[in-house]
């Protein structure tokens, strides 16, 4: 198997994939980003939390790009346990018959290339639940 790298930090890989994002341990609130501070309580300690692989789209839309060749996309919002987690839904149809609000979800996670000493690099996204 190729070595392995995660496209983003807060992407755990292995046998079972998550995402971990800093919670500060004043309020709660989450981030997958690095803070010095809390942008809901000004809380300047935090620590790490997994976040549930499965979850809702809160939020969606449909991108059709004018490029030719380029394919349809949906960006989504995606509530995972009361963590609002940015991602894209892939492995379906990239349309509103396929992509609903409330349509549960789980974290995928699928290479998006491959440097030449053979490291893969992995992304996330969301895919139908059922």
């Amino acid at each position: 198997m190729a070595d392995q790298i995660p496209l983003v930090d807060y992407l755990v890989l292995g046998d079972s994939p998550h995402l971990v994002a800093n919670e500060c341990t004043n309020c709660g609130a989450r981030y997958f980003d690095r803070r010095n501070a809390c942008a809901s309580c000004s809380g300047l300690t935090f620590t790490k939390a997994d976040i549930v692989t499965d979850g809702e789209v809160r939020a969606f839309t449909i991108v059709t790009p004018w490029v030719p060749g380029a394919a349809p996309y949906v960006p989504a919002v995606v509530d995972c346990g009361g963590t609002s987690v940015r991602a894209n839904i892939v492995n379906t149809e990239p349309d509103a018959e396929h992509v609903t609000l409330g349509m549960k979800v789980r974290l995928t996670t699928f290479p998006i290339g491959t440097d030449t000493a053979g490291t893969e690099a992995i992304n996330y996204g969301f895919e139908p639940a059922n």
